[in-house]
């Protein structure tokens, strides 16, 4: 029963209470502790649409990684991207970043403990003793300022206590799933502990690249942390943190969707590819922290959080999944961020602040090749004196400072109504140096050794683009907002809300085609209305939350690439859209008796382009936001079956759908139809809770459904698919 009741963080509310009964012996939900308005809340009294998903919830639903939490929040998407393992694809009501290249910047912020991570490469994270995850929708620029345009995914990682404890857990399933953590902790010395957790991840390829046999879609991550936290006072906390992950898992090539040039078949499996690249493939990322928390009087806390993390990249990406080099991308990505943030903290009677400063600086850099090989229509592949194929290099680097200053205030001017207002200005400084050139032969200078051993690099004959540049933008971000707790089970509120994604350079940006590229992009921003109700209804057996938003999306930041006459691609960032973003959200959890708990989600979007410029016309009418259903809908029940030993079974099957979903803003034969997903698990606890073994079973229908893909016209059209059907017995045992 316990068990059953602490799964409810899952769903933060939504509707449903089918055919309930209550006439059993008052079942009830538990609080929900949430940090969105960063300071400990109940998830009831916040007016932001969150959905937390605790440590029981993420147990039960086999959360491996932050992608598995899609199917828990509406209208959100959250997935791994196209060509790579641990890039994360992040969407909340319409907005995020598609391109994962170095210098654009994402639309959904991503955080560990209150540590920004700028840049998408390595942010599919594994859970590794995670207390709970909490998905923030809507604009969050006030609090987390620019880049959480679309929301906001936290982890939130476990405090320590005087209790020493050790938790060995791990997982053997399909496509020889391995994976083995350890975690612990213990006090060192009176109010000093010691902490962290060491995690390896192994599986088989779900297929393999039937040229060389190598695997595709398998798993090879190693991860560890470690912590030190200690109190100085009473009125003291400061923790120390560091972690590290190496992703050596095989690089993954798309699936051809078409014939080849040479008439070449699609293969039988969708998890297969052709490519005759090399089978080497590495991410590393890193950081450390400080987190400082000093209680100056039972009003007033002050908190410092400083952090420095850094990534490395190398991966292959073979555009035309063909055993040769008509389309093949080599390519290394390389960031570093140092962030600081002091905050300030009041609360009153009547009334609390929470205010801070944020620094930033950083530096993401990259190059990569686009090997075009046979493309070029002037090489001659009959004559081995002549160079043969063009590649195109694009490398560069962008510094980015960034400092914002931001305050938010509530007031309590009237029983049961609140008022909040917040703001927060930002400025931003990027100083930027992008090369484009042409390279006859195939492979540039800085690949050759490593792509294409023993053989002489491609010839370099001309830049497309070589500048620096630099620019800088300042934008305020207000919030304005209004609730009113109804009575002791219910409050509704209306809030306001602005948030903007940072202007930049494009690095693939083709001088000799476009000039204005060394110019660079303008910021995108959006203003989003939202009213909400948050209720827990009959004695806290129903917990009923929704919200209704409408977002303003303007300076839409849109991507274009094309191959251009004579060989070679063009890339263009504009600033060409202006949409409309409008929906429905409804989360819901009932007790329906003491062992039962429903949980539902239900997200509609109604998206609509008012402007989209391409060539200078306006095609909005021909475009549809990407990676964005009208409809996501989950269903879960929850049943705990209590045994006469004191051990406890937990069944928990959950379906979720996505409806229609278009992978680019222009339509194409990698959209995906809708598609419905079955996951069940079962969980034993024992009698003393030092132990549990469960059953996991996703995707138990076997669906196929394609998550990204390339399309740059037949035969470059390539998807990359969700995971097939799994299932993995897994056992923790803490003492």
């Amino acid at each position: 029963m316990k068990r059953a009741i602490k799964f409810q963080p899952l769903a933060a509310g939504i509707m449903l209470a089918c055919g309930a009964s209550f006439t059993y012996a008052e079942p009830a939900l538990e609080e929900v502790t949430v940090t969105a308005q960063k300071r400990e809340q109940s998830l009831q009294e916040v007016p932001v649409a969150v959905t937390a998903i605790g440590e029981d919830a993420l147990l039960q639903n086999g959360v491996s990684d932050i992608t598995d939490i899609q199917k828990l929040s509406p209208n959100t998407t959250l997935q791994v991207s196209r060509g790579s393992n641990t890039t994360l694809t992040a969407f909340i009501r319409g907005i995020g970043q598609q391109d994962p290249l170095w210098g654009f910047e994402p639309g959904v912020g991503i955080y560990v403990d209150d540590v920004y991570i700028a840049r998408p490469q390595g942010a599919v994270l594994d859970i590794l003793d995670v207390e709970r995850v909490e998905v923030l929708r809507g604009p969050q620029g006030t609090l987390y300022g620019k880049n959480t345009i679309g929301g906001a995914v936290k982890y939130v990682t476990k405090k320590m206590s005087g209790d020493s404890r050790v938790s060995v857990s791990g997982a053997l399933g399909s496509y020889n799933q391995r994976d083995l953590k350890v975690a612990g902790s213990t006090e060192i010395a009176d109010g000093v502990y010691l902490g962290g957790a060491v995690a390896s991840f192994q599986r088989d390829g779900y297929g393999e690249n039937v040229i060389t046999g190598e695997e595709q879609y398998n798993k090879d991550i190693f991860s560890g942390r470690i912590a030190l936290e200690f109190n100085p006072s009473d009125d003291l906390w400061i923790r120390l943190a560091a972690d590290q992950t190496k992703d050596e898992s095989a690089p993954k090539h798309g699936y051809r969707m078409v014939p080849g040039f040479n008439g070449e078949p699609v293969l039988d499996s969708v998890y297969d590819t052709e490519s005759n690249m090399i089978h080497d493939n590495l991410v590393e990322t890193g950081g450390a922290s400080m987190t400082v928390e000093w209680q100056l009087s039972d009003s007033v806390t002050v908190k410092s959080i400083t952090a420095y993390r850094e990534g490395e990249s190398e991966t292959p990406i073979d555009f035309d999944s063909l055993d040769r080099p008509d389309f093949d991308v080599p390519a290394y990505y390389e960031d570093d961020q140092t962030t600081q943030e002091f905050q300030l903290n009041w609360s009153g009677t009547n009334a609390d602040l929470v205010s801070g400063i944020y620094y930033y600086t950083g530096t993401a850099a990259g190059a990569f090749d686009a090997v075009l090989g046979y493309l070029n229509l002037n090489a001659d592949p009959e004559n081995p004196t002549l160079p043969v194929g063009l590649t195109q290099q694009v490398a560069g680097s962008v510094d980015t400072t960034s400092l914002s200053a931001y305050a938010h205030y509530n007031w309590r001017f009237a029983p049961d109504w609140n008022l909040s207002l917040g703001g927060r200005y930002t400025r931003d400084e990027k100083d930027a140096a992008v090369f484009k050139g042409n390279f006859a032969g195939v492979y540039s200078p800085i690949f050759a050794d490593k792509y294409n051993p023993g053989e002489p690099a491609a010839i370099f004959l001309g830049a497309l683009t070589d500048y620096e540049n630099s620019d800088s933008w300042g934008e305020f971000t207000p919030h304005l907002g209004v609730d009113y707790q109804i009575d002791g089970d219910t409050m509704v509120y209306a809030t306001y809300s602005a948030g903007f994604k940072s202007g930049g350079f494009d690095m693939r940006g083709d001088a000799s085609v476009l000039p204005s590229t060394v110019d660079g992009f303008d910021p995108e921003t959006v203003d989003t209305y939202e009213l909400g109700v948050k209720s827990d209804l009959f004695d806290n057996r129903l917990r009923l939350n929704a919200a209704a938003f409408r977002a303003d999306y303007k300076d839409m930041q849109v991507t274009v690439q094309q191959f251009v006459e004579g060989g070679g691609f063009a890339s263009a960032v504009l600033n060409a859209g202006e949409a409309r973003i409008q929906g429905l959200e409804l989360e819901a959890s009932l007790a329906m008796t003491d062992n039962l708990l429903a949980n539902l989600s239900l997200g509609y979007a109604d998206t609509e382009f008012l402007e989209f410029i391409s060539g200078g016309v306006d095609v909005s009418d021909q475009r549809d936001m990407q990676n964005t259903p009208d409809t996501t809908a989950m269903f879960q029940l929850n049943y705990s079956l209590p045994m006469d030993s004191g051990a406890e079974l937990v069944f928990n099957p959950t379906v979720s759908y996505r409806a229609d979903t278009q992978i680019f803003e222009t339509p194409s034969m990698l959209d995906q139809e809708a598609y419905t997903l079955v996951d069940m698990s079962a969980t034993y606890y024992s009698a003393g809770g030092d132990w549990r073994l469960a059953l996991v079973g996703k995707n138990l229908a076997d669906k196929e459904y394609r998550i990204a893909g390339y399309n740059f016209d037949a035969p470059f059209v390539t998807g990359f698919y969700g995971a097939p059907r799994t299932v993995a017995l897994t056992g923790s045992y803490s003492f």
